[in-house]
């Protein structure tokens, strides 16, 4: 039974999906809304029950039909993978949520759609070879195509165009890196290939490094890495909030594989292939923080404001993974579970300040007052505080945790005054967006509309995933404590070999 419970985060959404899709979900829109958040709900409380059976007894190996690795499809839930699944499964509860005050009639098939992402997600973060972390990335790819043109007009179209024909180039790639992979080691799983990369020899060493790089040209694009985050802003920007809050996982899938592909299988045990990534992630870290600071500046709406915090924090993450040790490690499963919250709660805050302001809506200039001023005004100074990384939000805890650990290093000098600097303009530039939307006023008679107001539901939403941050520092030792055992499990390469390769179920 304990076994099984590792495929549970998969099928649940999976099983979701096509109930919504049959009847009577298929036609009746409560009936569908209740299923829907039931199914999310449950989700939910089940990758929390993995999460608590993994920290109590060790990493879960569930081979699929009883093949054992490395010949069978075998779904890993070590503590890094299963903190994140709780973590998709919670943000999919809050948004669909958030969307049966009215954002799920504006297209067709939302709540499968958010399953199946979900489905996609999960499985990303649980597989344990690399052609399935191929076949999640295409499920969760196909139900954001469809998620994006959600409520579609010819920008949506534009910006989903590019979005579309970016990963079809990124899934292209992605094969012919497997195929170099797979005939040079002659298997793609993870743990496999871990094992067998130290013991290449003469031309396949190249032919491995070729394969490498080419993944960590597939997982930039994914993550929105620079050079090719150009399409995340746009994309993110024009999609509905909704929708956009719920892609705030989906940069994190890049930086994942990232982190799981350059620590386990190109790490510290790779031979003449160890951190063969580390000098390309570091500076391209560095740079993307540099321009998403620059984005976030010159937004002149707080959507494209946010699009362009993910991009800051993708930069940061990304950092984190070059170092390749267990504090940077543990720092930035801290850092990613904060930035996810945040940034999926300040997409909703600016879908509610939209609707409240007008024809105005979210952009950064006078207009209408916003019909719920102490509310909104809260959730944006909560959110923004988190941003910037005040105290005593998670923000804080997850900036000076992510500076003590690049002290030990010999970046240091290069990282700090960038770090401090894009967070003293991302503080200028949240500052610039909270007084432009709740104090600039057009006219002197410009009222709010007062029978725009947000809904309860709406309202918990985003206060489920706000109340995060300071839960994330009140039980900051528990959370510590896990995430430095999460990131020393993952960097234990030979254990973690020895235990999928070794046990099997």
């Amino acid at each position: 039974m304990i076994q099984h419970l590792a495929s549970w985060p998969i099928l649940l959404p999976m099983l979701g999906g096509i109930i919504l899709l049959l009847p009577p979900c298929g036609k009746s829109i409560p009936i569908r809304r209740v299923a829907s958040v039931v199914m999310a709900l449950l989700s939910t409380l089940v990758s929390a029950l993995l999460l608590w059976q993994v920290f109590q007894s060790g990493i879960i190996v569930y081979a699929i039909g009883g093949w054992q690795a490395p010949f069978g499809i075998v779904l890993v839930a070590d503590l890094v993978s299963v903190l994140l699944v709780l973590l998709t499964s919670f943000l999919g509860l809050a948004v669909t949520v958030y969307s049966c005050m009215g954002d799920d009639e504006k297209g067709g098939f939302f709540h499968p759609l958010v399953h199946f992402l979900v489905l996609g997600v999960n499985g990303a973060f649980l597989t344990g070879d690399l052609f399935n972390l191929f076949v999640f990335f295409e499920v969760l790819l196909i139900a954001s195509y469809s998620l994006l043109m959600h409520d579609g007009d010819k920008h949506k179209t534009r910006s989903a165009i590019q979005y579309v024909s970016l990963n079809l180039i990124g899934s292209s790639v992605f094969l012919i890196a497997l195929g170099i992979l797979y005939g040079v080691l002659g298997t793609l799983n993870i743990a496999d290939m871990a094992q067998k990369v130290s013991l290449l020899q003469g031309d396949d060493v190249y032919l491995a490094k070729i394969g490498g790089l080419l993944l960590l040209v597939v997982f930039a694009l994914k993550g929105a890495l620079l050079p090719l985050h150009l399409w995340l802003p746009n994309t993110y920007a024009s999609a509905m909030p909704v929708v956009a809050a719920l892609f705030a996982i989906m940069t994190k899938v890049g930086v994942y594989a990232m982190l799981r592909v350059y620590t386990v299988i190109f790490g510290d045990e790779a031979g003449q292939l160890a951190h063969m990534a580390q000098p390309w992630l570091w500076g391209l870290a560095v740079a993307t923080i540099i321009v998403g600071s620059i984005g976030v500046v010159a937004a002149q709406d707080l959507r494209k404001l946010t699009a362009n915090l993910v991009v800051v924090s993708v930069g940061t993450l990304v950092a984190l993974v070059a170092l390749q040790n267990i504090n940077a490690t543990a720092a930035l499963l801290y850092y990613l579970v904060h930035s996810t919250f945040v940034c999926a709660a300040l997409f909703l805050v600016a879908d509610l300040i939209a609707h409240q302001r007008g024809k105005v809506a979210d952009r950064l200039a006078p207009g209408r007052g916003v019909a719920q001023p102490y509310l909104l005004g809260v959730c944006f100074i909560i959110a923004a505080l988190a941003v910037v990384g005040m105290p005593p939000l998670s923000g804080f805890v997850g900036k000076i945790w992510i500076l003590k650990t690049t002290l030990d290093s010999e970046k240091a000098l290069l990282f700090w005054p960038v770090y401090l600097l894009a967070s003293f303009a991302l503080l200028v530039a949240l500052s610039r967006a909270g007084t432009t939307l709740f104090w600039e006023r057009k006219h002197q008679d410009c009222e709010p509309t007062e029978g725009v107001k947000a809904h309860p539901l709406q309202v918990t939403a985003i206060i489920a995933l706000l109340v995060c941050s300071p839960l994330l520092v009140i039980f900051g030792a528990v959370v510590s404590e896990y995430m430095i055992a999460a990131a020393t499990q993952l960097h234990d390469i030979t254990g973690g070999i020895k235990t999928v390769l070794g046990e099997g179920l």
